[in-house]
């Protein structure tokens, strides 16, 4: 393996996951490296959920308070979750045992949008920070630090963490050097500047973190891979709904709206998502870019073709066939490929300037175009909000997909009314489901409500909408946004009651 801690102050302080995984307490709060299943630590985790089991055997208590970029894997959120060793976590979660924990109340789960996380921080408003496990792909002979897979929170964590954890991967690609790029001049208000960041590619930046080496208390090496979920073929919904985005943004090119090569593509994760990338390699767009949170397969596919000039994020989201690509290649990727902190890749302001093309998914959407990204009918927390409200409120253009039906077709992803909002109507501008398209910019609240019913919603709920809308256009209380207050949420009441939104 190489030589990946070349500072001979660190290298004294190789120990083990579980003499550094002893330092970590009961009640402590602490910073977790991981962003969407890229460059979280494993081994320091799963060391210190044996050790809360082994306190827990003993009858004694042992829980801490987990925060991180966004989602981690099953070495981090999943052990520890499976230990009852997380009292607090935040901001964002994919686990299902921590899931269930967060939904059962065992769990206390902040959620927050991923570009406000280290503004709160530094406020203080998360509490002392104890301890930053902070996974890196080396050590430089200074003592600064090679990013891994993602940079999400690390630079806020190394900088407020009272003690920090090193854990070197060798499994992340030692070319990861010159990747990052890690923005050292956001300070707080009053003293905060505008930050100089004009275009995908700046570069504004030092390709390392800091992080002062008395603060340092134990570095582990590690050689596991990242969490990355195989990546699966569009099905036909998703290529329907990656058609109608395609041909959309070459209406608005054709308008005048658009640039020919478009304007910065932000993409959530997932497969609708990967179909809509992966289809732009046969579109009409030529010398894109991406300012993003996640690099995932269909973006790399674009850099390889060249129809893609640069991505900038902050993690990579890939599959394992892909992740192994970019690992075998990344030194090709250099200066196309840029990993920033969450609170530059998210930053609402250089989203706004750049003018950013934002797609995201969601959980429901309701027919004034409300859309709720987090919770299962109303109450049941999914994953959270993740990057959605900061792109899609500062977007140039906000699109939001989703099929029109979940759970084979028992639930509605269009309903009357939404039963939890994360974006209101007035921030999305495009909803897209298999069933058609709907431009709601520039739509009234009944305008909107006639577009979505008319082109979003499948076959199977569009009567029952028509008719509830129909109704509410009767005898609402006021006519701006018709609603039947005692029918507003019957979608959701029915498939609790029985297992489907549709009448039986």
């Amino acid at each position: 393996m190489e030589k990946r801690i070349r500072n001979a102050a660190l290298a004294k302080k190789v120990t083990s996951a579980h003499e550094a995984a002893s330092y970590i307490a009961h009640g402590m709060t602490v910073g977790f490296s991981g962003f969407t299943g890229s460059g979280y630590p494993k081994a320091v985790p799963i060391a210190l959920a044996e050790l809360i089991q082994a306190t827990h055997a003993k009858g004694e208590q042992f829980k801490i308070r987990a925060l991180t970029g966004a989602s981690t894997g099953p070495e981090l959120d999943g052990v520890l979750a499976k230990a009852n060793g997380l009292s607090y976590r935040s901001p964002f979660n994919t686990d299902p045992t921590c899931r269930n924990h967060i939904n059962s109340g065992e769990i206390d789960f902040l959620d927050i949008g991923l570009g406000q996380v280290a503004q709160y921080a530094e406020q203080g408003v998360l509490g002392e920070i104890d301890v930053a496990v902070i996974e890196v792909s080396a050590i430089n002979e200074d003592g600064t630090l090679v990013p891994s897979s993602s940079i999400g929170n690390n630079k806020t964590w190394l900088e407020h963490a009272k003690k920090v954890i090193i854990e070197v991967s060798h499994w992340q690609s030692i070319d990861l050097n010159g990747i990052h790029d890690v923005y050292y001049g956001y300070d707080l208000p009053p003293s905060r500047g505008p930050i100089p960041l004009t275009k995908p590619h700046d570069l504004i930046g030092k390709p390392y973190l800091e992080c002062d080496p008395s603060k340092i208390i134990a570095v582990v090496e590690a050689n596991q891979p990242d969490r990355n979920a195989p990546f699966k073929a569009p099905d036909n919904d998703a290529k329907q709904i990656a058609g109608y985005i395609l041909d959309f943004l070459t209406h608005e090119v054709k308008k005048g709206r658009l640039p020919p090569s478009l304007l910065p593509l932000q993409s959530g994760v997932g497969n609708v998502a990967n179909a809509v990338l992966t289809g732009m390699l046969d579109a009409p767009f030529e010398q894109m870019t991406a300012y993003t949170e996640v690099i995932q397969d269909g973006m790399l596919d674009l850099l390889d073709s060249g129809k893609l000039t640069v991505a900038s994020a902050t993690a990579f989201s890939l599959s394992p066939e892909a992740a192994d690509r970019i690992n075998d290649n990344m030194a090709k990727y250099r200066g196309r490929l840029i990993l920033r902190p969450q609170d530059i890749s998210n930053h609402v302001g250089l989203i706004r300037n750049l003018g950013c093309i934002a797609m995201n998914s969601l959980i429901e959407c309701d027919i004034f175009g409300s859309v709720n990204s987090t919770h299962v009918m109303g109450s049941r927390m999914m994953n959270g909000i993740g990057g959605s409200g900061d792109f899609s409120r500062n977007a140039y253009i906000s699109i939001f997909v989703t099929p029109s039906t979940a759970k084979d077709g028992k639930i509605s992803s269009i309903v009357p009314h939404a039963s939890h909002v994360d974006h209101m109507t007035q921030d999305n501008d495009v909803l897209v489901t298999e069933q058609g398209l709907a431009d709601l910019r520039g739509l009234s609240p009944r305008q909107r409500a006639r577009a979505i019913i008319a082109n979003c919603v499948h076959p199977d709920y569009r009567p029952l909408l028509e008719d509830y809308y129909e109704r509410a256009l009767k005898s609402s209380y006021g006519l701006q946004s018709p609603l039947i207050l005692n029918e507003a949420l019957s979608f959701h009441q029915r498939f609790v009651e029985t297992g489907s939104m549709l009448p039986s």
